[in-house]
């Protein structure tokens, strides 16, 4: 896959700047809230894809493709470090953007994703080493949390089940209704007699914390369901406290900025699904 060129051109030039935090959709801001709430003295500038979601049955070539041009974006607009807070977006583009793209165009920036810090975290938390995967039907088929896995913990199982209504359901406000109780209780049912030795199962979509009682309803008692938002932000701490060189170049002034490629009204509507307050989104073009 080639990897075109960024163009890096900075209204902060070199100067502190937000986080970059990119989704697809929304979910990312479920990841957005844990993140302000580790780290409330920084800054924030949000950008949903929200007029080309899903990217969960998208091929890797478009998530590639659409996922770099949001970067670009964020990038254009000062940011130094961005979060792909969308599993899809890490599982098929972020090992790309890392390896063939930023060294060629600024190595001194970043883009980190959702999937490794949730691989390690998770990995300490199973007893019997087996886990369990609700996800896009997208990250499943990259093989992204199992080939990490295996790479950190060898002796981990990892059973992987796709639940691409619940994105849908989420999204057009129908998680609390009795149609998705009907698909929440299929896809658990199906995961755990896949392998009833389960004892911890990832949320591997920023959109599943939404469903995450009812998903608990569903599953044994000793079953740990697992959700990547406290997972995420306590690593971006970390990673920050390791990286002084980083942390330097986000501003703190406690602001967060939304950006959207849909409708700004649509986005602030929807938002609400996933935010307590209410916001005034922008809407931006990212395609090149």
């Amino acid at each position: 896959m080639n990897a075109p060129m960024l163009s890096l051109t900075s209204p902060w030039g070199k100067g502190p700047a937000p986080i970059g935090i990119f989704d697809s959709g929304y979910g990312g801001l479920t990841i957005l809230n844990e993140i302000r709430r580790e780290l409330p003295e920084y800054d924030f500038l949000y950008l949903g894809d929200n007029a080309r979601t899903p990217y969960g049955t998208r091929s890797f070539d478009v998530v590639y493709k659409f996922t770099l041009q949001c970067v670009e974006y964020l990038f254009s607009q000062g940011c130094h470090l961005i979060i792909l807070a969308c599993n899809t977006a890490s599982a098929k583009a972020l090992r790309t953007i890392q390896q063939n793209v930023l060294p060629n165009t600024d190595p001194l920036r970043r883009v980190l994703g959702v999937i490794r810090p949730t691989v390690e975290a998770v990995g300490k938390m199973t007893v019997t080493n087996h886990i369990g995967l609700f996800a896009t039907s997208g990250t499943v088929l990259s093989n992204s949390y199992p080939l990490e896995i295996r790479k950190i913990y060898p002796d981990v199982r990892v059973v992987s089940e796709a639940c691409p209504m619940w994105v849908p359901l989420i999204e057009n406000n129908e998680y609390l209704s009795p149609g998705a109780d009907y698909f929440v209780r299929k896809h658990a049912h199906n995961l755990m007699k896949a392998d009833n030795a389960i004892d911890t199962i990832i949320l591997g979509c920023t959109h599943y914390p939404l469903l995450k009682g009812k998903i608990e309803k569903e599953l044994p008692d000793h079953v740990s369901v697992i959700s990547q938002g406290e997972i995420v932000a306590r690593s971006l701490a970390d990673y920050l406290l390791r990286h002084p060189e980083m942390d330097q170049k986000c501003s703190k002034n406690s602001s967060c900025r939304y950006l959207t490629t849909e409708n700004p009204g649509k986005f602030s509507s929807s938002a609400s699904i996933f935010l307590s307050d209410e916001i005034r989104a922008q809407h931006v073009e990212v395609e090149v």
